[in-house]
């Protein structure tokens, strides 16, 4: 009887599973935007409050400065809307001029409450900023072409309206409310013996459009599909998304908000005048670039719109007690500027090849 031999084959070991994908890294917290410019922010408020301690008094400085930041943050907020799409709107302070003209006729010689005005207004900067998205969609045209060409258009138009109707100054008759905008505060109202906080009455309008624009990006569809067309077009476009549609409603949006910050300019300065929106093309694009918003589209920032935004104002009161004059404070606020991009540029090349190396 011959000998059986078993022969026993090993198992083979389990197959090693293949390692969980690495999450990319994200951007470091010392390279986020926003964290940036509250550094600055706090920096500059040191700075020029040891320079001049009446940087903090309330009645001469911050009240004054709470307003100028809620106007500039609207602008901001227009202009972000464009920029959502890769686009421009040069038109912004015309659109202002001409929806707070439109407030002015309307109260000067309709007498309509403060609210009915404002919706005139509202309505006016928003007709005028879908007529440039519709002539932007329909054309192909560049944003920067179109919205330049309206903004000199309009510069003739408010002329002429003004001298057919004011004989070039600003409108007379206002609502009486619009003096409490003007110079009060909450602090003037009281419940009981409890009195509000020293803020003008014009930031909670600031407040209000920029949480709804934020609401608008984070959880409505217009919002998110206006980022996908200033993203990729293309994409957009055959993904079912009417692209032409949304670059007129982001325009339409823009010149709304273009009225509104006409409207705010206009209570903190007392008069509908012609001279509203000239200065308002500048501070619409810092304050979204300074934020994080790209030019490029996609991509948008409503809290780093404010930051910015507080930024320029911050900049521009503290040089204004410096008692700069007025070429001298244009040039030292560019070049603050200047310097607060170089240096978020800065902290976004680090981030980025941080994460290569990761």
């Amino acid at each position: 009887m011959s000998d059986q031999t078993t022969t026993v084959t090993p198992e083979a070991p389990p197959a090693a599973e293949p390692p969980a994908p690495r999450k990319p890294p994200g951007i470091p917290l010392w390279a986020n935007p926003r964290l940036g410019l509250v550094v600055l922010l706090i920096g500059l408020v040191v700075l020029f409050s040891s320079l001049r301690p009446a940087f903090l008094n309330t009645a001469l400085t911050l009240v004054p400065l709470q307003a100028d930041i809620s106007v500039y943050a609207v602008v901001g907020l227009a202009q972000l809307m464009v920029l959502s799409l890769g686009h421009m709107n040069m038109a912004v302070g015309r659109m202002a001029a001409m929806s707070a003209f439109a407030m002015g006729l309307a109260y000067d010689r309709l007498d309509v409450p403060l609210p009915v005005g404002l919706v005139i207004g509202l309505a006016v900067g928003t007709l005028l900023g879908a007529l440039a998205g519709l002539i932007i969609s329909r054309t192909g045209v560049n944003s920067f072409v179109v919205t330049l060409a309206l903004d000199f258009a309009m510069i003739g138009l408010i002329t002429i309206l003004y001298t057919r109707f004011t004989d070039g100054v600003a409108f007379g008759g206002q609502p009486a409310s619009m003096t409490a905008l003007r110079n009060d505060t909450f602090a003037d109202y009281c419940i009981g013996n409890v009195c509000g906080p020293n803020v003008p009455l014009v930031v909670p309008f600031a407040l209000v459009a920029a949480l709804a624009v934020g609401l608008l990006f984070r959880y409505a569809r217009l919002g998110r599909e206006i980022l996908m067309t200033g993203d990729n077009a293309r994409a957009a476009e055959l993904s079912g998304i009417p692209t032409g549609t949304r670059v007129v409603q982001a325009h339409a949006l823009s010149g709304l908000l273009a009225g509104l910050a006409g409207f705010l300019l206009a209570a903190n300065n007392g008069a509908f005048s012609a001279s509203i929106g000239e200065q308002f093309l500048l501070p619409s694009f810092l304050g979204p670039v300074l934020g994080g918003t790209l030019l490029a589209g996609g991509a948008v920032s409503i809290l780093g719109t404010v930051l910015g935004a507080t930024l320029t104002q911050v900049i521009y009161k503290g040089l204004n007690l410096l008692q700069f004059q007025l070429d001298q404070l244009k040039l030292y606020i560019g070049l603050v500027l200047l310097v607060a991009l170089s240096l978020d540029r800065v902290r976004h090349v680090l981030a980025e090849r941080r994460g290569v190396r990761a």
